[in-house]
């Protein structure tokens, strides 16, 4: 039988620490090993017995976060997910933590806050840790860069920029995604099909996630607003508590941004993306699923194959969590599964810039 995930919480509040104990306790399936209050006492404590996930919170006295995280996957690659608060700060902070190595990230469950919210904290808790003792270190730890692209034929002008392609391509990921996304964005071209992503991440952290893609890509990438329209070049993120959505005018692509009900357990969801993708899109899309624990997107990809789409999964090898393409893969919803490192050139050779 499987054990249970063990796991240690490394936070400098008391209040804090008991929340996030009394939450994972309630979880027959893991195990809280210790709560302690900084990361001098976390390796003190993993010196006796090592975790299978580490939530962390990033700003403490003595040491902070980052430099704990950076030290663990030096010396012991661990899945480690970030507890954070919802601030610029925290924001900003999180952002450094995934680049090190962080598996997730999460919003820190409100101390006196709304139950609603506090809840829904608690369950993306859950299932952050969950998906973070199924994570692959190894590949977490060895994710490279993609491989070499045929060069581009043409530099369009600024004219062509400001024309919608008739092509759209969509990316649905999560645990992990944040690196794997790093890899495939940063291995496209400027003049790219403009391309829509859900990331499972909390609000206010997806704009800080988009910057940080921005400053390393060739293509625009931002997080997403109500009506923007999907153009060569661009990539747009989907709000974090939001839902996205594709719409049509004539030739030209839109996006919808959203309020609603969390639809498999998430805001924003995969499957809305994708269904919208579906009904918009249909032949002249791509749609591509990519690590993550659980099945959100899986159905919405087998609309897109049905439609006439081409569908690509991240295979097992290269995943951190093999789970949202493996329920993609069960569905008969990819057309083919490829490593992390061919998905740029699936996008560039399946979804033409159309000038």
């Amino acid at each position: 039988m499987r054990t249970k995930i063990s796991v240690l919480i490394v936070d400098d509040s008391a209040v804090v620490r008991q929340v996030l104990t009394a939450v994972l306790q309630k979880d027959a399936g893991i195990e809280v090993m210790g709560a302690v209050a900084d990361p001098i006492f976390a390796m003190q404590r993993m010196n006796k017995s090592w975790p299978d996930v580490i939530v962390l919170d990033v700003e403490m006295p003595r040491m902070d976060g980052i430099t704990f995280l950076k030290k663990i996957m030096a010396e012991r690659p661990t899945a480690v997910v970030i507890c954070s608060s919802l601030t610029q700060k925290g924001a900003e902070t999180s952002m450094q933590a995934l680049a090190a190595g962080a598996v997730g990230v999460v919003a820190k469950p409100g101390i006196g806050g709304r139950r609603a919210n506090m809840e829904d904290a608690a369950g993306d808790l859950l299932h952050a840790v969950k998906a973070a003792g199924q994570a692959n270190m190894k590949v977490r730890s060895t994710a490279g860069a993609p491989a070499a692209l045929p060069p581009v034929a043409a530099v369009a002008s600024m004219a062509a920029m400001a024309k919608t392609t008739q092509h759209v391509v969509a990316i649905g990921t999560s645990t992990g995604g944040t690196q794997a996304l790093e890899v495939v964005l940063t291995g496209l071209p400027r003049m790219v099909t403009g391309i829509v992503i859900v990331q499972h991440m909390p609000e206010k952290f997806t704009a800080m996630f988009a910057q940080r893609l921005n400053d390393v890509c060739a293509i625009e990438v931002r997080e997403a607003r109500d009506g923007d329209r999907v153009m060569p070049g661009l990539a747009l993120i989907a709000p974090g508590g939001r839902h996205m959505a594709l719409g049509r005018n004539g030739s030209q692509y839109h996006v919808s941004v959203v309020d609603g009900p969390l639809v498999n357990r998430h805001r924003p969801s995969v499957d809305v993306l994708f269904r919208s993708v579906a009904r918009c899109a249909g032949r002249n899309a791509v749609g591509i699923i990519m690590t993550g624990m659980g099945d959100d997107g899986a159905r919405g990809l087998k609309e897109m194959r049905d439609a006439g789409a081409r569908t690509f999964a991240q295979d097992e090898a290269s995943c951190v969590v093999y789970g949202m393409p493996k329920e993609a893969v069960k569905a008969d919803a990819v057309d083919a599964s490829l490593p992390l490192s061919d998905i740029a050139r699936a996008i560039l050779t399946h979804a033409p810039v159309t000038i």
